[in-house]
């Protein structure tokens, strides 16, 4: 069996080599408990995406007449409320639209929401006026398909919240988060009974939201 030799010169390069790993086995045990230190925070304080409920729908007008026209006019009002689920975690929400849907395509302008805070289990609601503005022409087969759809006497609308937030942790602020949130709304017309084949917009009552519900949320 060899014996190494750690006398004289070779000593001493034996002596940086135990140094060496020496280092090297802090580093990694450091390295380690970094990483075990940031898991054991990230577990505790992961934050959970906020949760929304559409409260309500309220439908002034809503008014298309194709093959006339397919140029949509609407003003309807929402109310959305959100909860900060998170007990350690505040919600900075910046910039945030509300805007309606119908079948996939926008049919009104996008209302920015007012900035908010949201402290740990805190709530905030939001009623934004969504408008068409005139400005919004549905494609042809669209414009025939709402217009049947009050026809039969319901109408499903989804309002949706895009936009962008923050976590707060004590005094640490995240990067911005996307926030993508979709309210499906089932409104019944003339409770029910349709309009009959004349889409004539309705008056008060003529559109009523059944019930609040959930909203399906990613961040």
């Amino acid at each position: 069996m060899a014996v190494k030799d750690c006398g004289g010169h070779k000593g001493c390069e034996c002596e940086r080599e135990r140094l060496y790993r020496r280092c090297c086995a802090a580093l990694v045990a450091f390295i380690l408990l970094v990483l075990f230190v940031i898991l054991v925070v990230w577990l505790v304080l992961r934050p959970h995406k906020p949760k929304f409920y559409l409260q309500d729908l309220s439908v002034l007008c809503l008014n298309v007449t194709p093959p006339a026209s397919t140029y949509l006019f609407t003003t309807m009002q929402a109310t959305v409320a959100a909860r900060n689920v998170n007990d350690r975690v505040g919600v900075y929400y910046d910039q945030a639209d509300a805007y309606a849907e119908y079948k996939g395509v926008a049919i009104t302008v996008p209302t920015r929401l007012p900035v908010q805070y949201q402290g740990p289990n805190d709530a905030s609601v939001w009623s934004p006026f969504l408008r068409s503005l005139d400005s919004v022409q549905l494609p042809p087969q669209l414009a025939v398909a709402l217009a049947q759809d009050e026809t039969a006497g319901y109408v499903l609308i989804d309002v949706r919240v895009d936009g962008w937030v923050r976590w707060k942790v004590g005094t640490w602020i995240s990067g911005h988060y996307h926030l993508r949130v979709n309210c499906p709304a089932l409104l019944t017309v003339n409770e029910g009974k349709g309009s009959y084949g004349a889409n004539t917009g309705g008056g008060t009552g003529y559109f009523r939201f059944q019930q609040a519900a959930a909203c399906a949320v990613d961040v």
